[in-house]
């Protein structure tokens, strides 16, 4: 979610444009890119945190490398804003939208309107439920399927578990179906508490949710988290109560942020499951550029998630997402949405 978170965009994946990139177009491109200046516009729901602004910056990079005049929109959890921020672009006649998370029930009757005058739209994580908008997301099955086989690998299929989970966001519902269908298979597998917050403050705000669930349930030893956001809320609360050393946390997403706690000592998130938030931010915009040049998408365009441990962290020396995409090469790419005129190699 990824979800979906406090790096700076210096701080995250460097970002260099390629050289394919011309100014006035693109060498080999379509129409219209092989003029340039095509208006693309990004309208998320959430910009705070690690991995929205590695998104962005992602999908930034991937239109500079397309001389593409990316507009960017930035979220604030405002449901009726990102609304009239799809409008706003509209009106600005771009030729594209790539709407990046947001509440399905506000955007369905705007990205309709945005499709009637001819604009081309694709969503991430989140379900419009219209069949001409392709559907980027980070296989979210995956994610969570990955997560909570390590999980049993670590601790058994009988165990007491907290879950973190906000209902209403395609991804977290996506992954939500996963660890229904986990514990079904696992009866012995008990979910003895579930909270979680999604709003500019979700790191705090889910942590002091787990810390009066883990204070009432201390029988509890493993958490799901699916969204990192609510892994660092739940180790926030764990390292409060002074119960670090009992509790396992398995969670979705990473960041720079996100390994340097995974990693350092006796900490209890102990693994998570992510794609690159640069790399899905990059796919979101060929994506959207390829839709531009008529070409023909998959409804749903997928990013392949990596398992990603505390013990392979720290074994491979790694404290930085850019060392992460360094040394596991699959991370730093993706064969999703692409063409022999789009630049791929941005980081």
């Amino acid at each position: 979610m990824k979800l979906l978170l406090r790096l700076a965009l210096s701080a995250a994946i460097p970002l260099f444009a390629s050289e394919a990139a011309l100014a006035g177009g693109v060498n080999g491109a379509p129409a219209p890119f092989d003029k340039g200046g095509v208006k693309i516009a990004l309208i998320s729901y959430i910009s705070a945190g690690d991995f929205f602004q590695a998104y962005q910056a992602g999908a930034e990079a991937q239109a500079k490398s397309l001389d593409i005049d990316l507009r960017v929109f930035p979220g604030r959890q405002d449901a009726a804003q990102q609304r009239e921020q799809v409008l706003q672009a509209i009106n600005l006649g771009v030729s594209a939208i790539v709407i990046d998370h947001g509440l399905p029930e506000s955007l369905g009757d705007v990205a309709q309107q945005a499709l009637d005058k001819g604009i081309k739209v694709v969503a991430f994580d989140v379900n419009l439920n219209n069949p001409k908008i392709p559907q980027v997301e980070q296989s979210d099955h995956e994610l969570a399927r990955l997560a909570l086989e390590q999980a049993a690998k670590d601790n058994g299929k009988s165990f007491e578990a907290g879950y973190a989970y906000v209902a209403g966001f395609a991804p977290l519902d996506r992954r939500n179906e996963v660890w229904e269908k986990f514990r079904s298979e696992n009866p012995d597998i008990v979910e003895k508490a579930r909270f979680g917050v999604v709003n500019d403050t979700t790191a705090t705000s889910t942590a002091d949710q787990a810390k009066a669930a883990l204070s009432a349930n201390p029988d509890i030893t493993v958490v799901f988290a699916p969204y990192d956001e609510f892994a660092r809320g739940v180790k926030l609360a764990a390292n409060d109560l002074g119960i670090a050393k009992k509790l396992k946390i398995y969670s979705a997403d990473v960041s720079t942020a996100d390994i340097q706690e995974i990693t350092e000592e006796g900490s209890p998130w102990v693994a998570t499951v992510a794609t690159n938030p640069a790399v899905v931010g990059a796919v979101s915009v060929r994506a959207a550029a390829l839709q531009v040049a008529g070409q023909d998408l998959p409804h749903q365009i997928t990013v392949k998630p990596t398992l990603l441990t505390q013990e392979s962290l720290r074994a491979a020396g790694v404290k930085t997402i850019e060392e992460l995409a360094q040394k596991v090469p699959d991370f730093s790419t993706s064969d999703a949405a692409t063409a022999s005129w789009i630049p791929d190699k941005l980081f």
